[in-house]
């Protein structure tokens, strides 16, 4: 099935219409913040120093296919901030601004004179998201915080590898992009409370460390109810057997779940191995966690006697939780991904189309709108100054 790529119409418009979001961040957390509520109508307004976000700089090949996705929907203002007639028309933007992002140190947006009480008292209904590190407060507030450390801190990349090998760093921007989604959930939640007259403006501290240790879930009870602490596993569970990922004799791996008792029985019969179902190391789902290694054995060889095809048709007619371990290209070519238009062709006006991650979650009544594609650095400036009454030329003498 082949759709038309997506085009891009200014005019169009989303849920998020009339609410105008300054985002003065860098790189993944609040670019991914502000892409959720500019893909549903949100006028961002990235402001940027004469060099750039540094993500323009995250490039593969050469080129910014980082900053083709998560700017889209987005239009950009450079202002050198060192400079006073910059500083100025950005407290006049501030006065038109619904969202004022932010993810510099603690501290730094203080030294340039942005603190949120000024900002707040400039503007008393604004909702100013701040992310860092590790939060505003703390003995690590001071700390430089990007993703990678927070990954590390939070527990998570200890849960992740296998038992004999070092712990496992998420091998993309997976803190920032949790953040960042929190960030846009508590960016909404902070207007409704405005709309519904809970509050005008207030601040919103965001950490990367908090919302990566909350996808632990309840790992710190666990641990105190225990006594014990989660080792590595693998592509295994600590909480659910049968499931990790096999070999089929292709070469290729399918992803297995049994986390039900009746999908594991089902898996069981489905193997040849339905003596399985009345041997007490497998009678409950705890049981089979602590006969892991009996269970992934049976498992394993029969997938491994399979190719993946073979294996993966024989599995889901029989119901069971199954599906094979893709790469991007396998991504792409998969018909489901097609027909949900999960990855969608945008239309770029260098590459012709570009492919990328299609605008979630799908509302029915209120989608979001593919509106502008990625702005080149200070594209809309001279626009948005004007707008808010600003002449461009007051600017143009600054250095930068």
């Amino acid at each position: 099935m082949t759709f038309a790529p997506k085009t891009f119409d200014s005019t169009a418009t989303g849920p998020l219409n009339g609410i105008r979001v300054l985002d003065l961040s860098r790189l993944m957390a609040g670019n991914m913040l502000s892409l959720q509520l500019a893909d549903f109508g949100a006028d961002v307004i990235k402001i940027e120093p004469p060099e750039g976000d540094p993500l323009r700089d995250w490039k593969d090949d050469g080129h910014s296919l980082f900053w083709k996705t998560y700017g889209r929907n987005k239009r950009s203002v450079m202002l050198n901030l060192r400079q006073p007639q910059a500083m100025a028309a950005l407290w006049v933007l501030v006065e038109t601004a619904d969202v004022f992002i932010e993810n510099f140190r603690p501290g730094t947006l203080e030294k340039m004179g942005l603190a949120p009480e000024k900002l707040l008292q400039r503007n008393p209904d604004l909702i100013v998201v701040r992310i860092s590190g590790f939060g505003q407060t703390g003995p690590y507030a001071h700390l430089p915080g990007f993703g990678t450390i927070v990954e590390a801190m939070s527990g998570f990349a200890d849960r992740t590898g296998f038992p004999d090998r070092e712990p496992v760093l998420p091998p993309l921007a997976l803190a920032d992009m949790i953040a960042g989604i929190y960030g846009a959930s508590s960016t909404m939640m902070a207007l409704y409370a405005r709309q519904v007259g809970m509050a005008r403006g207030q601040v919103i501290d965001l950490s990367l460390l908090e919302p990566m240790f909350s996808v632990l879930g309840p790992e710190a009870a666990i641990h105190a109810v225990t006594g014990k602490i989660k080792q590595r596993v693998g592509s295994a569970s600590n909480t659910a057997s049968p499931r990790n990922v096999y070999q089929c004799a292709d070469g290729k791996y399918l992803a297995l779940s049994g986390s039900t008792p009746a999908v594991a029985k089902r898996i069981f019969e489905i193997i040849g191995c339905p003596a399985m179902n009345d041997d007490p190391r497998f009678a409950t789902n705890s049981d089979r966690v602590k006969n892991r290694a009996l269970v992934d054995e049976a498992i394993g060889g029969w997938f491994a006697t399979r190719d993946s095809a073979d294996a993966l048709a024989t599995m889901r007619a029989a119901g069971a939780t199954v599906g094979p371990v893709y790469n991007i290209a396998d991504a792409m070519e998969d018909a489901h991904f097609q027909e949900r238009e999960i990855i969608v062709d945008a239309a770029d006006d260098r590459f012709g189309t570009l492919p990328m991650h299609n605008i979630v979650p799908r509302l029915s009544a209120t989608p979001g709108q593919w509106r502008l594609p990625a702005p080149e650095l200070g594209e809309h400036t001279d626009t948005v100054l004007r707008e808010a009454g600003l002449d461009p030329e007051t600017l143009a003498g600054e250095d930068g």
